[in-house]
């Protein structure tokens, strides 16, 4: 599977993308570029997996790629059980139109 690089050292791009996917679970919505919203889209289904199970090694695996407590602590108290009926297809991405400065396709990812 091809991996954007999205223009950054390998790096900043974790960094960006810890911050990013921080960010949709504090929220629970942001907008963004398409491209940081379908690379981040893996990375919070993965987390909200791994919150829906709960256990300790799941949440350990979960602090790795947050940067908040709180936010940790959001997604296993609040985020996780909400999902538990769900198999998968846990965030919507919706398209906004192109940014002004740059003309970048800007989206809105959000929790379903």
């Amino acid at each position: 599977m091809l991996k954007r690089k999205l223009g950054r050292r390998i790096g900043q791009r974790k960094a960006l993308f810890r911050n990013l996917v921080t960010s949709l679970f504090k929220y629970e919505k942001i907008e963004t570029t398409e491209i940081k919203a379908k690379e981040i889209r893996s990375k919070a289904e993965k987390l909200i997996t791994f919150a829906k199970n709960g256990s300790l090694t799941a949440r350990r695996e979960a602090a790795k790629m947050l940067n908040e407590p709180a936010v940790l602590q959001k997604l296993f108290e609040d985020i996780g059980p909400r999902y538990t009926e769900r198999p998968g297809g846990y965030t919507r991405i919706l398209k906004m139109g192109p940014r002004r400065g740059d003309a970048a396709p800007m989206v809105i990812i959000e929790l379903v």
